[in-house]
C-alpha cells in the first residue's frame, strides 16, 4: 500500500498535562486505521494536530513523504484533510444543504441552490440520511440526523483523507451499515480513513488496523484481527472485560416505587407505565423515535404531559418544568451534555454546584467557601480529572464532562437520575468508572432510569429493561434473564415474530 500520511514523533503539551508524548502514526491509501484509548489518551488531540487545529511542540507530518507544515485548518482542508468531530460543528440556523457546502458553495455570484440540494441529498443517501431533507434547518435535526449531516459533509470535500471521530455514536442500528457501506466505498477509492470509536465491537467490521493511545503513548500497533476484545480493553484501560459492570447488587425490596408512572401520554409516547425502585437501576431500550429521549424529557418535566400520572415516593407530582423535577429530586443527565447541560465557559465548580445555589444562600448572598468546599467533596469522589475548580469545563475530556453533569445531582441530592444516553462518547476505562458509581448510587438507595442504545451495557448493568417500540412500553423484563436478540424483536417490531 501507499503511504498518504505519516506522523513522526508528534508531542503536545499543555500546562501541568502532556496531552501527546514523542507518537508515531501512519496511513495507508485505501485504509482504515482505528484508533482507540480513553477520554484522555491523546487521541483527538492528535487528530487536530493533523487538521492543523493544534500546533504540536515537536515532531513533523509527511503526507506522501513530503513534509507539511499547517498553519491552521484551512491549510489541512486544502491538503485533502477531512474531518468530522465528535461533538459537531454545524452551524445550527443554516439550513442542512448550507452546512455541507459552508465555505465551498457553488456559483461564484449567485448561489446554485439547486445544486447544493440535488448533491446534499446524494451524499445523505450514501449513507442512509435519505430521510434528511437538505432543506432542514440543522437546529431542528435530532442527534442521530446532525451527525449524517456532518459525515455528509465530509465526505463532499472528497479529500484524500477523512477523520472519522466517533461517527457512529448517535446513528441507529439500521443507519450504522449504510455509514459502513459509505466509508468502504471511499476505502476503494484509494480514500485513507482515521476511525476513531469506543465501539470496540466495530473494529472488526470497519477497520484493517488499530492503534491503541494511552496516557498521550502509542501502547499497541496492529492489523485488526490480532485486536481481540480483551486485548484492546487491558491496553485501553489495564483491566479485562469482566471488570466494566459492578456487581448486580439486589434493589430494595418491599414499600412504594420511589418512581411510579401510569398512563403517560407525552410527545411520542402513548399510555407508557413505568416503575423505579429505591436502589434499582432501570434500563430503557429503544430505536431512534421510538420516544426514549421525550421520556426522559417528561419525567424532567422538560416535555408537557397530555394525560397520565407521575408519582415520586407515592406523591403525585405535577411537572410544570424543570425546575419543578428538579424541587422534587429528580436529575436529568442528557444525551447531548454540551447543548443541555453544560455551561462550558464555566469551571469545574460552578457547572457542579449550578442547580443547587439555593442550598448555599447566606441572606441574599452566596457562602462562597461552603459552595466551593461542596464542589470540591462532589469532584474528589468522582475522581473528576482536573487542574482546579477553576478550570473550565470546556477543558475537560468528554468522560470527565459527563460526570460533572452527575456531579450536579449529586451535589442537589437528588433522588432519581433520569439518564439519557450516558455512556455515549465515553472511553471504555470512564465507562467502567460511570457504571460503578451508579451502581453505588443505586446501593445508597437512589433509584436510576437509564436510555443507551448498547444493550450490552443495559443487560450488564441494569436490575430491569423497559423496551419502548413506537412509543408504547412493549415489555418489562428482568436483564438476567434478558439477551440482546430478545430485545432487538421487541425493538424492532414490538413483540411480532419474525415471518
Amino acid at each position: 500500500m501507499t503511504l498518504l500520511l505519516e506522523m513522526r514523533g508528534i508531542s503536545k503539551s499543555y500546562p501541568g498535562v502532556q496531552a501527546l508524548d514523542r507518537v508515531d502514526l501512519d496511513l495507508a491509501a485505501g485504509e482504515v486505521h482505528v484508533i482507540a484509548g480513553e477520554n484522555g489518551a491523546g487521541k483527538s488531540t492528535l487528530m487536530r494536530v493533523l487538521a492543523g487545529a493544534v500546533s504540536p511542540d515537536a515532531g513533523e507530518i509527511l503526507l506522501e513523504g513530503h513534509p507539511r507544515r499547517f498553519r491552521g485548518p484551512r491549510d489541512a482542508l486544502a491538503a485533502g484533510i477531512a474531518v468530522v468531530y465528535q461533538e459537531g460543528s454545524l452551524a445550527p440556523h443554516l439550513t442542512v444543504a448550507e452546512n455541507v457546502f459552508l465555505g465551498r458553495e457553488p456559483g461564484r455570484v449567485l448561489l446554485d441552490r439547486k445544486a447544493m440540494r440535488e448533491r446534499t441529498g446524494e451524499l445523505l443517501a450514501r449513507i442512509g440520511g435519505a430521510s434528511i431533507s437538505p432543506d432542514a434547518v440543522v437546529d431542528e435535526l435530532g442527534v442521530a440526523s446532525r451527525q449524517l449531516v456532518e459525515v455528509a459533509r465530509a465526505l463532499g470535500e472528497e479529500g484524500r483523507i477523512l477523520v472519522l471521530d466517533e461517527p457512529t455514536a448517535s446513528l441507529t442500528l439500521a443507519e450504522v451499515p449504510a455509514l459502513f457501506e459509505a466509508i468502504g466505498s471511499l476505502r476503494a477509492r484509494g480514500m485513507g480513513i482515521f476511525y476513531i470509536s469506543h465501539r470496540l465491537e466495530e473494529f472488526a467490521r470497519i477497520g484493517d488496523r488499530v492503534t491503541v493511545l494511552r496516557g498521550g503513548r502509542r501502547v499497541w500497533s496492529g492489523a485488526v484481527q490480532q485486536a481481540s476484545i480483551q486485548l484492546l480493553v487491558e491496553q485501553m484501560a489495564g483491566r479485562s472485560p469482566g471488570e466494566l459492570f459492578p456487581e448486580r447488587a439486589p434493589p430494595g425490596e418491599g414499600g412504594a416505587p420511589l418512581l411510579e408512572v401510569r398512563g403517560l401520554c407525552a410527545g411520542p409516547l402513548v399510555d407508557v407505565d413505568l416503575r423505579v425502585g429505591r436502589g434499582e437501576i432501570v434500563g430503557v431500550a429503544g430505536l431512534v423515535g421510538s420516544g426514549r429521549s421525550s421520556l426522559c424529557r417528561a419525567l424532567f418535566g422538560a416535555l408537557p404531559a397530555r394525560s397520565g400520572t407521575i408519582a415520586l415516593d407515592g406523591a403525585p407530582l405535577v411537572l410544570r418544568g424543570p425546575a419543578d423535577a428538579v424541587r422534587a429530586g429528580i436529575g436529568l443527565v442528557p444525551e447531548d451534555r454540551q447543548v443541555e447541560a453544560l455551561a462550558l465557559h464555566l469551571g469545574v465548580a460552578q457547572n457542579v454546584t449550578l442547580a443547587s445555589l439555593d442550598l448555599f444562600r447566606r441572606g441574599i448572598a452566596l457562602d462562597l467557601g461552603r459552595e466551593r468546599a461542596r464542589a470540591a467533596a462532589i469532584a474528589g469522589s468522582l475522581a473528576i480529572k482536573h487542574r482546579d475548580l477553576e478550570q473550565r469545563v470546556a477543558e475537560l475530556s468528554g468522560g470527565n464532562q459527563q460526570k460533572v453533569v452527575v456531579a450536579r445531582w449529586l451535589c442537589r441530592e437528588a433522588r432519581l437520575l433520569v439518564c439519557d444516553e450516558p455512556a455515549r462518547g465515553i472511553d471504555v476505562g470512564a465507562r467502567a468508572d460511570l457504571f460503578a458509581l451508579f451502581a453505588r448510587l443505586a446501593a445508597e438507595g437512589r433509584g436510576l432510569l437509564v436510555v443507551s442504545s448498547a444493550l450490552p451495557e443495559l443487560l450488564g448493568l441494569c436490575h430491569r429493561i423497559v423496551v419502548l417500540h413506537r412509543g408504547r412500553a412493549v415489555a418489562d423484563l428482568d436483564a438476567a434473564g434478558a439477551d440482546e436478540r430478545t430485545l432487538m424483536n421487541l425493538m424492532s417490531l414490538g413483540g411480532a415474530e419474525i415471518s
